[in-house]
């Protein structure tokens, strides 16, 4: 079974084809899928999804650094509620962290709301969802402070070097989220990462972003986190089964949750099989 470790299946994107999109997320073997969350304007969509698929549908609460604007101590006051008055659990603090791609004016408030989001994850043994783009050096430098012991997560779509790689597995806590970039020929990270441990790594899809090749450009989907797990079982030599397990090994111990495995092929959408 595979699990899907950061896809945005509430995304407005999947709304006219949700059914069919789940049902080929299961004949391609993923059996969970784990939600990241952007912001406010999000949360309600992203709970009926938890809702309607209650034992494979897993929320997180965070603040997307693209989101920190202006008013972003309101939208820290709701991720705030959610996370110490919670209505249902969440996986993880997530997706947070540095973007100096869109906007390099917010780097002061995005440090300020991924240090606040950091420590409330410490506070509750939650790990975090990392989300950096043009930000490696910048984001380095805050876990540099802030890494302790009580410290984990993920740093969702790798697309860093070797070096930063070693650099974030020397934290102790942290895995490597691998997605449709390693199918990219430019992508680069298929020329190292069969150097990394297998046990540093989990899937993910992105969707509906950052499709895998062939699929390049168009709509990202889980059904495609298969095709992740192809990539690397050729870049490690090994075969589709044993990503499968190891990637999904680590999940369970990331996330600290059992993420059991269903028959895909069979399971309902709203009850356990």
């Amino acid at each position: 079974m595979l699990i899907d470790s950061h896809t945005h299946i509430y995304h407005q994107d999947f709304n006219a084809d949700f059914d069919e999109m789940i049902q080929r997320a299961r004949q391609n073997g993923v059996g969970h899928f784990l939600m990241p969350a952007i912001d406010s304007e999000f949360i309600d969509s992203m709970h009926k999804v938890a809702d309607r698929l209650p034992f494979h549908a897993h929320p997180m609460m965070g603040l997307h650094p693209c989101s920190v604007k202006d008013n972003f101590q309101e939208e820290l006051d709701i991720v705030h509620r959610h996370l110490f008055k919670p209505v249902r659990q969440y996986c993880a603090v997530g997706e947070i962290g540095i973007d100096l791609y869109w906007d390099k004016t917010t780097l002061d408030i995005q440090i300020e709301a991924f240090e606040r989001q950091i420590n409330w994850a410490k506070t509750l043994g939650l790990p975090i969802v990392i989300h950096v783009r043009e930000a490696f050096d910048e984001t380095l430098e805050v876990l540099d402070r802030l890494n302790d012991e009580r410290l984990r997560g993920v740093f969702h779509c790798f697309t860093g070097t070797q070096e930063q790689a070693e650099h974030i597995i020397g934290y102790g806590g942290f895995k490597l989220g691998i997605g449709g970039v390693v199918t990219f020929k430019n992508g680069k990270i298929d020329q190292f990462i069969a150097s990394i441990d297998m046990k540093h790594l989990i899937l993910e899809t992105d969707a509906p972003y950052l499709a895998p090749t062939p699929h390049r450009g168009k709509r990202n989907e889980p059904s495609y986190t298969l095709l992740v797990a192809k990539k690397l079982a050729s870049c490690y030599d090994s075969s589709v089964e044993e990503i499968s397990s190891a990637t999904s090994k680590n999940c369970r111990e990331l996330f600290k949750r059992e993420f059991p495995d269903y028959d895909t092929n069979a399971y309902p959408a709203n009850t356990p099989s």
